[in-house]
């Protein structure tokens, strides 16, 4: 599934009516149908056993009705259908804009119409202002009877109705709502009323995620035929609600040829798009070399946690060996903790800190393995930068950067470093994307995956932006995002596995582009098995999504 900004719907519109010659109000009937039938599925769901009897009609309770083009028809089947009972009992308010967005909520509100459900017309502004196909779909309200109000100069009052539908602003909104939108939309969110955006919750930046104030606080958003980016990135994720995604007519495919780059990250796109095999499959004549051969570099005397749980999630994976280079003062605690697990002993200080001095010891390791992990539990120590850069330069296999060997990057100019043959993958969270991208956190969260991407592109690394709805981002430009994971995984740990997961995947051969997403994704799927096992989502721990793999 394709992610869009609100330019790139723009012009997948544009082309959609110019090069394929739909009309523009064609688009706006079928966004006004599909509306209609999941404000209809929401009565249904609440509107009991009435609504369950006919959701089990045959073809006789199939309607049909005109679809843009006269030559054409639509079937409404009963599961869209309500009975007249439970029809009676619905009134929706329609607070309607004066651009598209607007037009499709006047859409919505004719089909709502012919399924007996009660609608009231809102108008933000005097319904002569709307025009283009806006002012067609009002005319044809009124021709239908459709009883209207205009804000501030009729009376209103929200609590006579049984749900709101919102299609004040649409994509096209910019800054926070004003006025008589502003006012509708406070107005709405206190009503205590079930709300349906059109498209996206009004006052919500399609782009970024960033909710104005005010901003629509929706039950249920009916994003019209391309996810939006801002449905993804919160707070905007958390206003839209329950997102669903419904086709209007506009082909799949001028997303491909119009250049976008962003996808959901699915089941579908893994296989289809990036061409992983899902079931990891094993072949019959496989052993522990065919597997790949992963060398982890990670922990300290006080962090030796982090450095385990990276190795352990590595060969939960299915790597075939994993060497944890680590600091003589370490290795007493961990010998025999994991028995499957090889040691190296590459120096380190007294403490049981790493030293600078161990990054020949890591090279000369790194020639038999197929991928370098650094950074859980690493620390920082005199001239970490100089030893980063030695494996940046010096190694000949991927390499994923994570945790204190993140902060080491970034405080260095690691783009006059040489250009690496083999790729590289970073796995910052908000905070250490912040430090690497010079901003706070708060202006990394702003717009995750537009920074996502262009940090990628700059640096030419694949990058691992972690958090909800995590980030992929690739040197080539494009982007994937997960839904995959559970609020329980926000803990101390987690990151750890997700690279151990990641480094597994590349040392049996997957491109970093796979290896990051299906990591990630894979990682989410078993955060979300951990969940399952537990009583409450706070018991997680980051051991419990490794035994969950």
């Amino acid at each position: 599934m394709y992610l869009v900004t609100a330019e790139q719907m723009r012009q997948l519109d544009s082309e959609t009516i110019q090069q394929l010659g739909i009309p523009a109000i064609a688009l706006m009937e079928n966004a006004g149908r599909v509306i209609a039938e999941e404000i209809i599925a929401l009565c249904r769901e609440r509107g009991g056993a009435g609504c369950r009897n006919a959701a089990k009609g045959n073809d006789a309770g199939l309607k049909e009705a005109a679809l843009g083009d006269p030559g054409k028809a639509f079937k409404v089947s009963a599961d869209h259908a309500l009975t007249l009972a439970s029809a009676a009992a619905e009134r929706w308010f329609i607070l309607v804009g004066k651009g598209n967005n607007g037009g499709d909520g006047l859409a919505a509100a004719r089909y709502l119409r012919e399924t007996g459900i009660a609608v009231t017309l809102v108008y933000a502004v005097p319904p002569e202002s709307l025009s283009g196909e806006a002012a067609l779909q009002r005319d044809a309200a009124a021709a239908m009877g459709l009883p209207a109000v205009v804000y501030g100069r009729d009376r209103l009052d929200l609590a006579e109705c049984s749900g709101i539908l919102d299609a004040l602003l649409g994509t096209g909104g910019a800054g926070a709502p004003r006025g008589a939108y502003a006012e509708l939309i406070a107005a709405a969110n206190s009503s205590g009323k079930v709300i349906v955006s059109a498209d996206i919750p009004s006052g919500l930046n399609a782009d970024t995620g960033e909710t104005h104030e005010p901003c629509i606080h929706a039950s249920v958003t009916v994003c019209l035929a391309f996810l939006k980016r801002g449905l993804l990135q919160y707070p905007g994720a958390g206003a839209a609600g329950h997102v669903k995604v419904r086709a209007i007519g506009i082909p799949t495919a001028l997303a491909l040829n119009s250049g976008v780059q962003t996808h959901l990250l699915t089941p579908e796109v893994l296989h289809a798009h990036l061409g992983v095999d899902l079931a990891r499959r094993r072949s019959p004549e496989g052993h522990k070399g065919t597997y790949g051969h992963v060398l982890l570099a990670a922990g300290t005397l006080r962090m030796s946690g982090a450095g385990l749980l990276a190795a352990r999630a590595a060969l939960r994976t299915g790597c075939g060996l994993v060497t944890w280079a680590l600091p003589k003062k370490l290795l007493p605690s961990v010998i025999g903790v994991v028995p499957e697990l090889m040691l190296a002993d590459v120096g380190g200080s007294e403490e049981g800190n790493w030293e600078a001095e161990t990054a020949p010891e890591l090279l000369k390791l790194s020639e038999e393995r197929d991928v370098i992990a650094v950074g859980p539990g690493l620390g920082r120590f005199p001239g970490d930068t100089d030893w980063l850069r030695s494996l940046w330069e010096g190694s000949d296999c991927p390499l994923v950067i994570d945790a204190d060997a993140l902060n080491i990057l970034a405080d260095s100019d690691y783009k006059s470093w040489a250009r690496r043959r083999h790729s590289v993958i970073l796995t910052p969270h908000p905070g250490e994307m912040a430090r690497l991208a010079n901003l706070t956190t708060a202006e990394v969260q702003r717009d995750r995956i537009g920074l996502a991407m262009d940090y990628a592109k700059e640096h030419g690394v694949t990058l691992v932006l972690k958090g909800a709805h995590t980030v992929i981002a690739t040197p080539e430009g494009q982007a994937y995002v997960n839904t995959t994971g559970h609020p329980g995984m926000g803990t101390g740990g987690a990151g750890d596995v997700l690279t151990g997961m990641i480094s597994s995947l590349l040392a049996q051969g997957l491109h970093a582009t796979q290896a990051a997403a299906f990591g990630v994704y894979l990682h989410g799927l078993a955060g979300e098995g951990a969940a399952r096992q537990r009583n409450n989502p706070a018991a997680i721990i980051a051991g419990d999504i490794i035994e969950a793999l």
